[in-house]
């Protein structure tokens, strides 16, 4: 079974679309990511034009600079992808645990390169609601146009303490705000956190982005924020929220089971040195 690539979007809608939809709580990032890029644009997320793969079992969305994206498939199919990207500057792939181990395994036995995983994930899909209590003092409301500064700020700040250079801020934060994807949560009138949300794909929503300055931890707004966005999702009719984990914060792992996430599959992420 050969890999299909191409730097067309329609064109791995239409060969891997139904995969996609098919698990659309696993296929989370490989949905939204090129939704992004259909309504956006092939320059979405940067300058380099972005690269889609698909088989009967398995696909994969590369937007450089960035590593590629893998959904589940078998490892032999991950293995033969590693093949097909042999020669291309490839600079890592996250992708379901075992995946990410079959890829990067054959990776090291086509270049020599040896890779190095660099985080874990864990991926939650929520059951039942179950809001913080005590709640959070303050309200929740849909982050406006007036508000562009403080989330540039914020989103990159959030960048840097995931370890991450930031980039492309202001273009996340305006596609987020054209279509009331980012939530502020205000104690007095005063911001004091945030949460962003996908927009819908084939019934689901990723929260992301839940970042609260360091002034105004410990009070319950990170929950509050993330409670806020997943009922806004809910009562727009969608069918799953999901949502991504450190896998080494036991903080936010535990909040997000508190408030009814469960937790669904483990991820990695794993970079090739050049």
């Amino acid at each position: 079974m050969a890999w299909h690539i191409t730097d067309s979007v329609d064109e791995f809608l239409a060969g891997a679309g139904d995969f996609l939809r098919a698990r659309p709580v696993e296929n989370t990032v490989l949905l939204t990511v090129t939704d992004t890029v259909r309504q956006r644009g092939p320059r979405a997320y940067g300058d380099g034009p972005p690269v889609f793969g698909w088989r009967g079992d398995g696909a994969f969305v590369r937007t450089p600079p960035r590593g590629a994206l893998l959904s589940e498939m078998p490892p032999a199919a991950a293995a033969e992808l590693a093949v097909s990207l042999a020669g291309t500057d490839l600079p890592g792939v996250a992708a379901p645990d075992a995946v990410a181990e079959a890829f990067a395994a054959e990776w090291q036995r086509l270049t020599g390169v040896i890779g190095k995983v660099v985080g874990r994930q864990r991926l939650y899909r929520l059951g039942s609601l179950t809001p913080p209590d005590p709640a959070a003092p303050g309200a929740g409301r849909i982050a406006e146009a007036r508000d562009r500064d403080l989330l540039i700020d914020w989103m990159t700040a959030f960048q840097r303490e995931l370890g991450e250079d930031p980039q492309a801020t202001a273009e996340f934060v305006d596609d987020k705000l054209s279509y009331g994807g980012m939530l502020l949560w205000e104690d007095a009138g005063q911001p004091v956190s945030m949460a962003g949300i996908s927009r819908a794909a084939a019934g689901m929503v990723r929260v992301m982005a839940v970042y609260t300055p360091r002034e105004h931890r410990a009070r319950g707004y990170a929950g509050a924020a993330t409670t806020a966005v997943t009922r806004a999702a809910l009562d727009a009719g969608v069918t799953d929220v999901v949502l991504f984990a450190d896998h080494s914060n036991p903080t936010s792992n535990a909040l997000y089971q508190r408030l009814g996430y469960t937790p669904i599959e483990d991820r990695q992420t794993v970079e090739f040195p050049s």
